[in-house]
């Protein structure tokens, strides 16, 4: 995936079990959806509590924050329920989100790299964010792209 291009729409469960789709959610705002490898772990926890206690930024700004991993719907709800997220963590266990947006390893128990993709209401993507180190980075530079 490059900058401009047309961002992969999808259908996933969220951590409540409703179905969400890429075109949907767009039709509030920009989407920010960051890939992260697996719930419950110190990173991924770190980076997810990141863009909750930001969300005042985000909305601010009319975007949406979405979460995605490989996990079941029911470990997300177990992430959502333990730190309280105020947004989305869509279950894509089989990868085919991650294939589709180019961050599915090839290994299987790393899953997916770390990357946001900043995507506007016209589908198209803003930005994209890579660090597999720097747990705020994603969140921080998110935030900088939808503000330039």
């Amino acid at each position: 995936m490059n900058i401009g291009d047309t961002a992969p729409d999808f259908s996933l469960p969220d951590q409540t079990g409703v179905v969400r789709s890429l075109h949907e959610l767009l039709v509030d705002g920009p989407v920010v959806l960051f890939f992260y490898p697996a719930a419950m772990t110190t990173g991924c926890t770190k980076e997810s509590c990141y863009f909750r206690d930001l969300k005042a930024e985000f909305t601010e700004l009319g975007a949406q924050r979405v979460g995605i991993s490989m996990d079941s719907v029911e470990k997300q709800a177990a992430f959502s329920d333990k730190h309280s997220f105020d947004y989305p963590l869509l279950a894509d266990p089989s990868g085919s989100a991650a294939r589709a947006y180019g961050v599915k390893r090839k290994v299987d128990f790393l899953r997916t790299k770390r990357a946001t993709f900043v995507i506007n209401q016209d589908q198209t993507i803003r930005d994209i964010i890579q660090s597999e180190l720097s747990m705020t980075t994603h969140a921080d530079k998110a935030l900088e792209s939808l503000r330039s």
